[in-house]
C-alpha cells in the first residue's frame, strides 16, 4: 500500500528461471500488495522458482505470446482491486528497487502512465550491454513516433512501465497485438485517450541470462511499431477507424482471452522449500 493505494507488481515471464529470484528479492514488498507472473507456457522452471518464492502465478496452458501475456496479466492485478500496477521483466534487466518511485508517480496523481526510461540519465544504455544496432534502433523509432505522435518521450521500447487502475480498464487492450506490438500499440492508445505519460530514469543491463529478442524479430517489432504509428496519424485525421482504436475492446468486455489459464496460488513469500512444494499442489481455475 502506498498513499492509501493498492499496488501490484506484474510480470510477464517466459523461460525466466535463472533471473526471476534476483529480480523478485529486489521488489520493495514493503509497499507492495501484490506480486504477480504469468508464465508463458515456459520449458524450464520458471512456475516452480516463481511457486517457491511465494509469487502468485498465472500459468498459459500453451505459449500465447507477449501481449496475451500482459493482458492476463492486466486482468490477475485488475481482479485483486490493484489501484496502480507496475509491470516489470523479471529478466533482470530493469532494477526493481526503483518500483518504490514509478509506484509514487502514479498514486501521486500527476501521472496516469509512468514509463522506466533506459535513454534518461547520465548512464548509457551501451553501458549496460544493450546491443548497439537495438540502441540505434530505438532512438530512431522513437524519434519518428514523437515526430508522428506528437509527443517527446525518450524512449517507447522499455519493459518496465507503471499504470493508475482507470488506464487499464479503459483503454480497448484487447484489441491489441498478441505478440511484442502490444508494448507500443498500448502507449499509442495511451497517447490517444489523452492520458499524461511521465518518465523515470532506470539503468540497464543485459547478461547473457536475460531474454532478448533475435533481430529478426526485432525487425518485425520496428515495421509494426511505424505501421502503429502511421495508424494513429491516420486515426487524427478521420481517415482510419476501428483496430486498436476501438474503445468498445476494453479487457472486461472480452474476458474470454483467458479461459485457457491456470493459478498456482501462493502462500506466504519466505521462499521455503516446503512451502513451495505444498503450493505446488494448488491449481485453480482463473476467472475472466
Amino acid at each position: 500500500m502506498l498513499f492509501g493505494q493498492r499496488v501490484a507488481v506484474v510480470m510477464p515471464a517466459y523461460q525466466a528461471e535463472r533471473t526471476l529470484e534476483r529480480t523478485y528479492r529486489q521488489i520493495p514488498l514493503d509497499i507492495v500488495d501484490d506480486v504477480l507472473l504469468v508464465d508463458d507456457a515456459s520449458s524450464d522452471g520458471t512456475v516452480a522458482a516463481a511457486v517457491a518464492l511465494g509469487i502468485d502465478t498465472f500459468v498459459h496452458a500453451r505459449n500465447r505470446g507477449y501481449g496475451a501475456n500482459q493482458k492476463t496479466c492486466y486482468r490477475a492485478a485488475l481482479d485483486r482491486g490493484a489501484d496502480v500496477v507496475i509491470m516489470v521483466h523479471p529478466d533482470y534487466q530493469y532494477d526493481p528497487r526503483l518500483i518504490a518511485a514509478m509506484a509514487a508517480m502514479v498514486c501521486s496523481g500527476v501521472y496516469d502512465v509512468v514509463l522506466g526510461s533506459r535513454i534518461l540519465g547520465s548512464g548509457s544504455p551501451l553501458d549496460g550491454g544493450m546491443p548497439r544496432y537495438k540502441y540505434v534502433a530505438n532512438r530512431c523509432l522513437t524519434l519518428i513516433q514523437n515526430m508522428l505522435l506528437g509527443t517527446k518521450l525518450s524512449e517507447f521500447h522499455t519493459g518496465f512501465r507503471g499504470f493508475r487502475r482507470q488506464v487499464l480498464q479503459s483503454l480497448p487492450l484487447a484489441a491489441n497485438s498478441d505478440d511484442f506490438a502490444f508494448d507500443n500499440e498500448m502507449l499509442v492508445q495511451a497517447v490517444a485517450h489523452g492520458h499524461a505519460i511521465g518518465e523515470l530514469s532506470c539503468p540497464t543491463r543485459y547478461a547473457p541470462e536475460s531474454s532478448s529478442i533475435s533481430f529478426r524479430r526485432s525487425v518485425v517489432y520496428g515495421l509494426a511499431v511505424l505501421r502503429t504509428s502511421l495508424s494513429y496519424r491516420f486515426w487524427r485525421w478521420g481517415l482510419f477507424r476501428g483496430g486498436i482504436f476501438d474503445a468498445s475492446r476494453t479487457l472486461a468486455a472480452e474476458p474470454d482471452a483467458a479461459a485457457s489459464v491456470e493459478r498456482r496460488p501462493a502462500g506466504s513469500r519466505d521462499g521455503a522449500a516446503a512451502g513451495g512444494a505444498e503450493r505446488r499442489d494448488g491449481v485453480d481455475r482463473m476467472q475472466g
